[in-house]
């Protein structure tokens, strides 16, 4: 059987870019049991709840939802477990570092397979206010509607 090829995505947390300001992505293995990859594999994970933490120099995942595999017997996996993440000493040094700062923390982003593998995309990010929120919103409008316009302009519809 050939090895699977590329990226898949399994679930992505779109409000993590929303309610947080993102300064840095690290890209990290997870340790899985069996019936947790199966159940990712049929494409059932949920972000929403999850963060990471570090304890004795290894980075933990926590509050993220995989399901039991329906076709699971006793073997099956408690789903909100804390799962190891994989990452390099100098990666989990520098994210122990700047996570000592005030107001910092690690939100995972995305889950997805790459080349068979399971991976997860965290983010060192900052918590925003209320009113950064709107103000980022502000920004992405009248981002797109100057791009609108630039696009009209090149085809000659102004």
């Amino acid at each position: 059987m050939a090895r699977e090829q590329g990226r898949t995505l399994i679930a992505q947390n779109k409000k993590a870019r929303h309610d947080y300001s993102i300064e840095d992505v690290f890209e990290a293995g997870i340790v899985l049991m069996g019936t947790e990859v199966k159940s990712l594999r049929a494409g059932r994970a949920s972000l929403v709840d999850g963060f990471a933490s570090i304890e004795d120099g290894e980075v933990w995942l926590r509050g993220v939802h995989i399901p039991e595999y329906a076709m699971g017997t006793w073997t099956n996996h408690e789903p909100r477990r804390p799962r190891k993440l994989l990452l390099r000493k100098e990666e989990v040094r520098r994210i122990a570092g700047k996570t000592k700062e005030t107001g910092l923390t690690l939100v995972p982003l995305s889950l997805y397979f790459k080349d068979g593998y399971a991976k997860v995309e965290i983010a060192l990010a900052r918590g925003r206010k209320s009113y950064d929120k709107r103000q980022a919103i502000a920004e992405r409008e009248s981002k797109r509607e100057t791009d609108r316009a630039t696009g009209r302009r090149s085809k000659g519809h102004e």
